[in-house]
């Protein structure tokens, strides 16, 4: 039974690794099915024995792309409470994803307004835990008072998460300007975003000037 169990979870791996492979050549609508299976050296029956279909495994790789840095951001310990050495811990994981998956992500992005509907519904989906353990962690921090109560904070992530997906694409195609270095564009989108969202005692006045109104 071990045997049987362990089997098909290689099988299951073996799929999802030969999708991303996939999805990432042909793209969403070039991708197949047929195609996949024939990567990942099982027939097409197999296959739909573990996913129903084409956009159940597009969910599974998205969610197995962001699965380390998803573990890694859950336990609390994780977060100290000092922004920039947890939003620094943050943009490292981040990045490191976006390094690993840079040529899924490019097919992502060059086909996006051709995504089928369903599509997009899966991978918004997929991808929406990471972004959401910095939301709450955001959240947590302006109960706190460290954070600005004023501030959006899903824009404000969402922003913070296009700088670091800019420099790795402006990286890797060498449009950088300038001899800095990976290290210097995480360190100073950090800085900016802090500074941008940290709580100062003006900000504090303001917002209860407003709320007073």
């Amino acid at each position: 039974m071990n045997k049987t169990i362990r089997s098909s979870a290689l099988t299951r791996t073996r799929l999802i690794e030969a999708a991303s492979q996939v999805f990432a050549s042909l793209g969403v609508q070039g991708a197949t099915t047929r195609e996949i299976a024939r990567v990942a050296g099982v027939n097409e029956v197999t296959l739909f024995r573990h996913f129903a279909n084409k956009e159940q495994l597009l969910g599974a790789v998205i969610k197995n792309a962001l699965a380390l840095q998803t573990e890694a951001l859950a336990h609390p310990q994780v977060w100290t409470q000092d922004l920039k050495i947890d939003l620094r811990q943050y943009a490292h994981l981040y990045n490191t994803m976006l390094e690993a998956q840079e040529d899924l992500i490019r097919t992502f992005i060059g086909e996006a307004k051709r995504h089928p509907e369903e599509a997009k519904q899966v991978i918004q989906e997929a991808a929406k835990p990471l972004g959401e353990k910095l939301v709450a962690y955001l959240q947590s921090s302006q109960r706190l008072g460290t954070v600005r109560a004023d501030l959006d904070l899903f824009p404000a992530v969402d922003m913070f998460k296009g700088m670091l997906l800019a420099g790795m694409l402006c990286r890797s195609a060498n449009f950088n300007q300038g001899s800095y270095s990976c290290e210097d564009y995480i360190e100073t989108c950090v800085d900016i975003f802090v500074d941008g969202i940290i709580a100062t005692p003006f900000s504090v006045v303001n917002t209860a000037v407003n709320h007073d109104f």
